[in-house]
């Protein structure tokens, strides 16, 4: 297959006929160890393995990438590749955690990760399912996403996973780095707002953190793999799993627990942030309730003694005087300057 076809897969967002957007085969024995292939050709190296039993040190495999939007892709998948009925099941699940268990005698991974077009929000992430056998690898996803996209360019870069299961090592070890990545991207978005905040400019800084607080939780609670099914793949592996694929496949998963807590730590610094914020809020909310009262209570002389002298009674007080006037402004001084005393001596 010509690399000008596989130039215009890459980058076309539906694939080919049967919504294979990329696909590769690997044999290390051979002079060119990955050579893309579509749709056609895979049907047609499937076909011919049927038949050849599977071994762990089986020289070739297929790696196939599949747009889940297009029409054929599903049906594609069930007249040729023979994958567990497991992995269909698992297509139409939704969006559930981050998992790598055992079906039979494959793997079936379900990963979430973020879209290529991530903007750091919290519905910019979608799930790629995985199926990983000794001669298929078979990956599906409706939006693009991120970690598979950067193993496609690490493939066509010369990069050639001597298994299967090396090929699902290396994807999520893919995953881990864009993970590695938002973890900068929010840090370094939360210390710009820490700088703002110091600075005294708020500029609704709390509505922001907010927002990367709930994606750190979201991805936090979908990236996170399920220990359980971890386990029990990692005690019981496929016989074909060699078992120095086993340990890679250990040491991936445990980056992710070294990424979320890192995640966990930014929780808590926006947290605390966040409280910070409130309380800078509720000093400026009680300082502008202090100036209302202090005014009200300042008028407060002045307009008894207006109400009182507005009276259209007789008797009114100093009505008569020819100093009455300055009279009652001394009054209203007065009490006016006890009141402010009182409520400053307060505040003190």
């Amino acid at each position: 297959m010509s690399s000008a076809f596989h130039d215009l897969s890459a980058q076309s967002y539906g694939g080919d006929e049967a919504g294979l957007i990329s696909g590769y085969l690997f044999d290390a024995t051979a002079p060119e160890p990955a050579r893309a292939i579509d749709s056609a050709q895979a049907a047609v190296w499937l076909a011919e393995q049927r038949d050849i039993e599977c071994t762990a040190d089986s020289p070739a495999y297929v790696w196939l990438h599949f747009n889940l939007s297009h029409a054929h892709a599903e049906r594609w998948l069930l007249r040729h590749a023979n994958l567990s009925d497991t992995f269909y099941e698992t297509l139409h699940e939704g969006l559930p955690s981050t998992r790598i268990e055992r079906a039979d005698d494959s793997l079936i991974a379900v990963i979430n990760d973020v879209h290529f077009e991530f903007s750091f929000e919290p519905s910019d992430i979608s799930t790629l399912w995985i199926s990983v056998g000794p001669r298929l690898v078979v990956t599906a996803r409706t939006k693009p996403l991120r970690s598979v996209d950067a193993l496609r360019t690490a493939v066509k870069a010369g990069d050639a996973p001597r298994s299967s299961t090396e090929l699902l090592e290396h994807l999520l070890r893919a995953q881990a780095d864009v993970l590695v990545k938002i973890v900068r991207g929010v840090t370094s978005r939360i210390d710009r707002i820490e700088d703002e905040l110091l600075a005294g400019r708020l500029d609704h800084k709390r509505a922001r953190l907010g927002v990367l607080r709930r994606l750190l939780v979201r991805l936090q609670r979908l990236l996170a793999p399920e220990p359980a099914a971890l386990f029990r793949l990692l005690q019981g592996p496929p016989a074909w799993m060699a078992e120095p694929d086993v340990q890679e496949l250990r040491g991936s998963t445990e980056e992710f627990s070294v990424v979320l807590r890192d995640m966990q730590a930014l929780q808590e610094r926006i947290k605390l942030l966040q409280e910070e914020i409130a309380a800078n809020v509720n000093e400026d909310n009680n300082r502008s309730l202090f100036v209302l009262t202090v005014v009200t209570v300042l008028a407060l002389p002045i307009n008894i003694l207006a109400g009182l002298f507005g009276m259209n009674v007789g008797g009114i007080p100093l009505a008569d005087h020819k100093h009455g006037f300055w009279i009652v402004v001394a009054i209203v001084a007065s009490f006016t300057a006890v009141a402010a005393w009182a409520a400053f001596r307060k505040k003190r």
